[in-house]
């Protein structure tokens, strides 16, 4: 199968001051449509960097980004946005959900950047949110939701434009034990229709629900693996 995402020697370095601080310093890597990586590493091992690149949040100083067939290394800022509302659905730990708009509004957002008619915006995330469990919360704002209902929405959007990739940066990250499991089983469903889900991550639990992990360490990628004790959330135990 086609890679979705490849990496070829991808360099970034920032300069503070006199000091040159490389974040990634090479990193080679492909991603296969329908894939579901977790990415790991500890506090300045360069994931984060990683994944903004991987996001087109940032462009990288050296190397090349081929995302589905097109190299977005050296785009400009207009252009990356473009192939971020068109080919990326983000999901973050602090759900980034806009707090005096409702969940319907809040999912609909990205449809607005693509020019969409108001109509059928509101039907594509109103069926989003009943997707996601959310059908009768969708007037609530985001004040009015459980942490895992805010993050529900936020997949919900993530999803609103079909992207080729989920990028999902400690989806779980402010979330107890059970609402964890809840959102990595609503991740696994998502997963299981064929979207490619990238997770970041540093929770060793987490990451075994992924099917392969690419673990790193001083902007190096330092392992890379398919998970054979992949975790799976037992739907019995999930109360939605």
């Amino acid at each position: 199968m086609e890679s979705l995402i490849t990496l070829k020697d991808i360099g970034r370095k920032y300069v503070i001051g006199t000091e040159i601080i490389h974040a990634l310093k090479s990193v080679s890597l492909s991603i296969k449509k329908g894939e579901f990586v977790a990415l790991m590493g500890p506090s300045g091992s360069g994931k984060s960097t990683l994944m903004n690149i991987l996001g087109c949040l940032d462009t990288p100083s050296k190397g090349e980004y081929w995302l589905n067939g097109t190299n977005v290394s050296g785009m400009t800022d207009n252009e990356l946005a473009e192939v971020r509302n068109k080919e990326i659905g983000f999901v973050f730990q602090t759900f980034n959900l806009l707090p005096r708009n409702t969940a319907l509004d809040n999912v609909a957002l990205p449809l607005v950047y693509a020019g969409i008619s108001k109509e059928k915006r509101m039907a594509r995330a109103k069926e989003n949110l009943e997707n996601v469990g959310l059908g009768n919360r969708i007037g609530h704002k985001p004040n009015e939701l459980s942490g895992g209902q805010r993050q529900r929405v936020a997949v919900a959007r993530a999803l609103i434009n079909n992207p080729s990739i989920i990028l999902a940066d400690e989806p779980t990250g402010n979330l107890d034990t059970k609402t964890s499991i809840e959102i990595m089983g609503l991740i696994e469903d998502i997963h299981a229709k064929g979207n490619t889900i990238i997770l970041v991550t540093h929770e060793e639990d987490i990451a075994l629900h992924a099917h392969r992990i690419v673990r790193m360490r001083d902007g190096l990628i330092e392992n890379d693996y398919a998970n054979t004790n992949i975790q799976k959330v037992d739907r019995n135990s999930v109360v939605a």
